[in-house]
C-alpha cells in the first residue's frame, strides 16, 4: 500500500505547478519520503521567492517601457524594490567624456546626510570600476570598512563609508553592447549581500540601461528637431529677401517704370512674377512652420467683430471663387458675438480653408461660409461639395507636407504645409479644427474659437 505521504507530496507538487507555493507539506519522519517532504516544502518556499522577485522585475520592466523620465523609474525602484533586495542606499552613475569619467547622475539614502550627490565624478582609468566594466560582472563588497582599509586612497569609498553603509553591489550597465554607467546597491548591515541572486540585480540594472539608452535618443531627437527649426527659420528668412527683390523689379519692369517692354517680354516677366509669389508664399509657410515647432509663434490678440471680420474675408475670396465659376456663400448667425483674437492669423486660416475649397472643388458648384455663436466661443466651417477626402487619408491631413491621393481641379499647387499651419493656428487660440468629408460629396473643415484667447491680453 501506497504510503499517504506520497499522495500528499503529489497534490502538493501539483499545486506549485499551478502558482500555489503555500501548500501544506506533512515534513514528520526522518525516512526518505520525510525527507522528500522538507525538501518539497524548502523548493515551495524557494518557488515562492522567485516568483516574487519576478512579478517585481515585470512590474519594473513594465514602468521602464511605459516611460522617458529616468528619475520617476529610479525612484520607482527605489519605493519598490525592499521586498526582494536589500539596501539604504542606491545610486546611479553616467560614463561622461568617451568613457574617462563617471559622474554621479541619481542618488537615494535612508542616511540623514548623503556623501556622493549627483554631480560627484571620479576618473574610471585605474579604478576598481574600470575592472567592473571590463568583466562586465557586478562586484560586491560585503564589508566596506574593511576594503576602506586595504584601499585608503578610495574617496568614494571613504565617503559611503562616512554615510553609514557597510556593504555595496555594484552592476556595471550595459545598453546595446556599450559601457554606460554603474548602478550602486549599498546597506547599513555588513555582509549583505552574500546570498543574494546577482542575476536579478545585473536583470535590474540592464532593464535601467534601457531607458538611459532611450531618454538619450529621445534627447538628440529634441535637439536635432530644435536644430531643423533653426536652420529652416535661417534658411526661409534669408531666401525671402532676395526674392521680395526680385518680384520688387519684376513689378516695376511690367508697369513700365523702366521703359516699354515688349510682349512676349512681359509674358515672361508675369511668369517670373508668378513664381516668384509661389516662393514667397512657400517661405511664409517655411517660416510659420518653424515658429510653431520651435514655440515662438507670436499672437497679437485684439477684440473683433466676426461677423463683419468674415463678411470682408468672403469679400476677399469671391473673385478667386467667381474665376473658376464657384459660387461662395456666407450664412451667418445673427447672434455672433466679437471674440479676442489674432485676426491676421485667423485670416490665414480663414483663407486656407476657403482656397483649397475653390482648389479642390469643380466649376458650377457651391461653397458655403458658415458661424454661430456657441456657449463660450463661435464655432466657423467652410463646406464645399468638391471631391471629398478618403476616409483613411483624414487622420494625415494635417500633418506637414502631406497631400491628399485627390487633385486640384485647376492644376493649383499645393505645398502641403497649409492644413498643418491652419491647424496650430487654432490651437494656439485655444480652439479646434476638425474635419468631416465624404468622397464625391464634399467636406466640411470647421474650427472653434473661445470668446477670449488663452494667450496675452487684447491691444488697447
Amino acid at each position: 500500500m501506497a504510503n499517504p505521504r506520497i499522495r500528499q507530496y503529489r497534490k502538493a507538487a501539483e499545486a506549485m505547478k499551478d502558482g500555489q507555493f503555500r501548500v501544506e507539506i506533512p515534513v514528520g519522519g526522518r525516512d526518505e519520503i520525510g525527507r522528500l517532504g522538507e525538501a518539497l516544502a524548502e523548493l515551495g518556499r524557494s518557488l515562492e521567492a522567485r516568483f516574487g522577485e519576478l512579478a517585481m522585475l515585470y512590474s519594473i520592466t513594465e514602468k521602464i517601457n511605459a516611460g522617458l523620465v529616468l528619475d520617476e523609474v529610479l525612484d520607482y525602484v527605489y519605493d519598490s524594490l525592499r521586498p526582494i533586495v536589500p539596501y539604504d542606499r542606491i545610486g546611479f552613475s553616467l560614463l561622461d567624456e568617451g568613457g574617462k569619467v563617471v559622474r554621479a547622475r541619481w542618488a537615494r539614502s535612508d542616511a540623514a546626510d548623503m556623501k556622493i550627490p549627483s554631480g560627484y565624478e571620479a576618473r574610471m582609468e585605474g579604478s576598481s570600476l574600470q575592472r567592473v566594466m571590463e568583466t562586465g560582472r557586478p562586484r560586491i563588497l560585503n564589508d566596506l570598512e574593511a576594503y576602506l582599509r586595504d584601499h585608503p586612497q578610495s574617496e568614494s569609498t571613504r565617503k559611503i563609508v562616512e554615510e553609514g553603509m557597510r556593504a555595496s553591489l555594484t552592476c556595471p550597465l550595459i545598453a546595446k553592447g556599450k559601457p554606460i554607467g554603474f548602478m550602486f546597491f549599498s546597506s547599513m548591515k555588513p555582509h549583505a549581500y552574500e546570498n543574494v541572486h546577482v542575476e536579478l540585480f545585473m536583470q535590474i540594472a540592464g532593464q535601467l540601461a534601457i531607458i538611459v539608452e532611450k531618454g538619450r535618443l529621445y534627447q538628440q531627437l529634441i535637439e536635432l528637431n530644435e536644430m531643423k527649426n533653426k536652420f529652416l527659420g535661417i534658411a526661409a528668412h534669408d531666401l525671402r529677401s532676395p526674392i521680395a527683390v526680385v518680384k520688387s523689379y519684376l513689378s516695376l519692369l511690367l508697369k513700365n517704370y523702366l521703359g516699354e517692354i515688349s510682349d512676349e517680354q512681359r509674358e515672361v516677366m508675369k511668369s517670373m512674377n508668378t513664381a516668384c509669389q509661389t516662393m514667397l508664399t512657400l517661405i511664409d509657410d517655411l517660416l510659420d512652420v518653424s515658429a510653431i515647432e520651435s514655440g515662438r509663434l507670436d499672437l497679437r490678440p485684439q477684440e473683433v467683430d466676426v461677423a463683419e471680420y468674415l463678411r470682408n474675408s468672403h469679400a476677399a475670396n469671391s473673385l478667386l471663387a467667381r474665376a473658376k465659376s464657384i459660387q461662395l456663400e456666407l450664412d451667418l448667425d445673427p447672434e455672433l458675438p466679437r471674440v479676442v483674437m489674432d485676426p491676421d492669423r485667423v485670416n490665414q486660416v480663414v483663407n486656407n480653408l476657403i482656397t483649397n475649397a475653390i482648389k479642390f472643388s469643380h466649376p458650377e458648384t457651391a461653397i458655403t461660409v458658415r458661424a454661430r455663436p456657441l456657449a463660450d466661443g463661435v464655432e466657423i466651417s467652410v463646406s464645399d461639395q468638391g471631391q471629398g477626402i478618403p476616409e483613411e487619408e483624414i487622420p494625415k491631413i494635417f500633418a506637414p507636407f502631406v497631400r491628399s491621393s485627390v487633385r486640384p481641379t485647376g492644376g493649383e499647387k499645393s505645398t502641403g504645409l497649409g492644413l498643418a499651419i491652419a491647424k496650430r493656428m487654432v490651437e494656439a487660440h485655444g480652439g479646434r479644427l476638425t474635419v468631416k468629408s465624404k468622397v464625391g460629396e464634399g467636406s466640411t473643415f470647421t474650427f472653434t474659437l473661445p470668446l477670449r484667447s488663452p494667450v496675452n491680453a487684447p491691444e488697447k
